[in-house]
């Protein structure tokens, strides 16, 4: 089967995941995520991408961000990966690829799912033993929480709405990561970008479809089904 191109759209969220290949670590020390974030600040301020949330785990990249232009995603990342892994191999002596092939995308509705993928991006520390997510030094958390301004984030309107002053925002946001996800919930936003299927509203699906003429959900599997002639009636 012909692999779907990837659907990026400007003006619109998306989830983002990077994997090392075969799952490998992406960094090794801190100085090895002090430079990718440095990369990837500089990458999207260029290619015009508001970064909304991130987190770098040891052998993966999770980003929600929103493209200003249809292109902005692939060429962020492109320039992210030319800066960051030749620094990467030269410093550690290696040579070769350090992702798994192309990146995992889909597009969300922020209405619906804005503050879930949040969420569900800066837990991964917790859920991966590496501490409280909001004392992590490598995701977004910590900016939402108010813990440190972070110069890679761009708050969406969604966030804002939390409150009216930041103390309201921090307090609701903590909140939010303290009700935590389902591993159900969770699964479905992994699925969604790594298999590159929107998540939103019909209408959001029926927009996007009138963008693109990628599909918008996968097709039922299995030959489909015989409809008798008195069904057809």
């Amino acid at each position: 089967m012909a692999r779907l191109p990837r659907l990026a759209l400007a003006g619109h969220l998306h989830h983002l995941i990077h994997r090392g290949h075969n799952l490998q670590p992406i960094v090794v020390d801190d100085d090895d995520r002090k430079a990718l974030l440095a990369a990837l600040q500089d990458s999207a301020a260029t290619h015009k991408v508001a970064i909304h949330a991130y987190v770098v785990m040891p052998n993966h990249l999770h980003l929600l961000a929103t493209p200003s232009t249809a292109d902005g995603l692939s060429r962020m990342m492109q320039a992210l990966g030319r800066r960051y892994v030749s620094a990467f191999n030269l410093r550690h002596g290696r040579m070769g690829t350090l992702w798994e092939g192309r990146f995992r995308a889909a597009p969300l509705e922020a209405d619906t799912h804005l503050l879930a993928v949040m969420r569900s991006i800066e837990l991964n520390p917790g859920r991966a033993g590496l501490g409280d997510p909001g004392e992590y030094p490598w995701s977004s958390a910590a900016h939402h929480l108010g813990h440190r301004r972070d110069p890679l984030i761009s708050d969406p309107p969604g966030f804002w709405a939390l409150g009216n002053t930041p103390f309201e925002r921090e307090l609701a946001w903590r909140r939010w990561l303290e009700e935590g996800e389902t591993e159900a919930e969770r699964q479905k936003l992994i699925d969604s970008a790594l298999k590159g299927w929107p998540l939103g509203s019909a209408r959001f699906l029926q927009l996007l479809s009138e963008l693109s003429e990628r599909p918008m959900s996968p097709r039922p599997r299995g030959r489909p089904r015989k409809v008798r002639a008195d069904e057809a009636s």
